[in-house]
């Protein structure tokens, strides 16, 4: 017998015009990244039906838990509209819930169909009193029950206890594409998650600086681009050589401003780079006053060096929530590795906090350090990562 699997959604329903646009894109999304199998998925109602082999479940699971645009997901049973027929599957499923050491239960029922002849309530008043008959060792809990179970009444009834949540947010593509700049820490692949979450499709850009660098922290941040791509469903990963950008801005720049100067460079680079590539944005994993680069005087400077969007999701998020949320995506034991990357190398003591923006940019600007970076935007390195399921 097939898998079936009910697909919730929830900020897509909120939007009118083109809600069937934001539909087919997730659509797309999910049949892409489970493209090495057969699948049926339809669209009802607010409601996707997707259907495969039961053999892939352990896959299907794993997309729909990291799919943005997924508000949550079940496998389900479909049913007859009858209640002997949601009697039948709803005890058989309370058993299983039983055997696992359940307690306590409540229904909980949504009629789509206002044919059907019970309302909601009626549905979980009479479905709950078959499961309490044939399973006595429940009893109904309605505010904390070790087990609930749902049942929706549409064109056929389906019926599900272990609802997941998913990633929630808009299908990825769904707001172009985007460049994350991308360093070994710990901000930005949060950042590049909360932007997948808001169906910005990502690019990677990551400045070597090699050989003060080593191929480690390189592996670092690759590592970090796949636990990203496994949420976009696969990701281009750019590398920049950058060491003789550094070195000319290490010798012909005030040391306080080495790194100000730095970011100015790479979000110079970042430019000439999405362009290259149609993107429509940069994203930073940038927090307000979190370190001397990113005050907002030094943002405003760094950013002068681009005219494309420049989206900073974490600028007012506490570090402590960060850590937390790269722990949930799984980047943070990878970020927190000892191989430091180009711009821990090349830090100042005492970097300059508030760039005074003429004068910071008639300094830079003198420094003729565009054809340095242009020439490291021109030997690029890319490699795509495509999604993977580990194994």
């Amino acid at each position: 017998m097939d898998a079936l699997y009910l697909i919730k959604l929830g900020e897509i329903g909120l939007k009118e015009g083109n809600r069937a646009a934001f539909q087919a894109a997730l659509k797309h999304d999910i049949k892409r990244r489970l493209s090495g199998i057969k699948t049926v998925l339809e669209v009802r109602d607010g409601r996707y039906y997707l259907v495969v082999d039961p053999t892939h479940a352990p896959l299907v699971e794993y997309v729909l838990s990291r799919t943005p645009g997924v508000n949550g997901w079940a496998r389900a049973e479909r049913a007859d509209k009858d209640m002997s027929a949601f009697a039948a599957i709803g005890v058989a499923l309370m058993k299983a819930k039983a055997q696992n050491g359940a307690k306590t239960f409540k229904v909980e029922a949504r009629r789509s169909d206002k044919g059907f002849p019970l309302d909601s309530y009626g549905i979980a008043r009479e479905l709950g009193a078959v499961v309490l008959e044939s399973v006595p060792s429940l009893r109904v809990d309605v505010h904390r029950p070790d087990a609930v179970l749902h049942i929706e009444v549409r064109e056929k009834a389906y019926l599900y206890t272990d609802g997941e949540p998913g990633p929630r947010g808009l299908p990825v593509g769904s707001g172009g594409t985007g460049l994350l700049l991308l360093s070994g820490g710990i901000d930005s692949p949060v950042a590049g998650w909360r932007m997948l979450k808001r169906g910005l499709a990502l690019e990677a850009l990551y400045f070597n600086a090699y050989p003060y660098t080593s191929r480690e922290a390189w592996d670092k941040v690759r590592d970090l681009a796949t636990v990203l791509a496994r949420h976009s469903g696969g990701m281009v990963f750019h590398t920049a050589p950058f060491t003789d950008v550094q070195l000319a801005i290490k010798t012909g720049a005030p040391s306080d401003r080495s790194t100000l100067y730095l970011r100015a460079c790479m979000m110079m680079a970042a430019d000439m780079l999405a362009k290259r590539r149609s993107l429509n944005s940069l994203v930073t994993g940038e927090s307000l006053g979190q370190v001397a680069s990113q005050t907002a005087e030094n943002m405003r400077f760094t950013e002068s060096y681009t005219d494309m969007a420049v989206l900073r999701p974490l600028a007012g998020t506490d570090k402590e929530d960060t850590v937390l949320e790269a722990k949930a995506l799984g980047s943070f034991d990878i970020s927190i590795l000892p191989y430091e990357d180009c711009c821990v190398l090349f830090s100042p003591k005492h970097p300059v906090l508030k760039a005074r923006f003429d004068e910071e940019k008639a300094a830079f600007d003198a420094l003729n350090l565009r054809p340095l970076v242009q020439a490291a935007v021109d030997a690029v390195e890319t490699v795509a990562l495509p999604f993977s399921f580990p194994a």
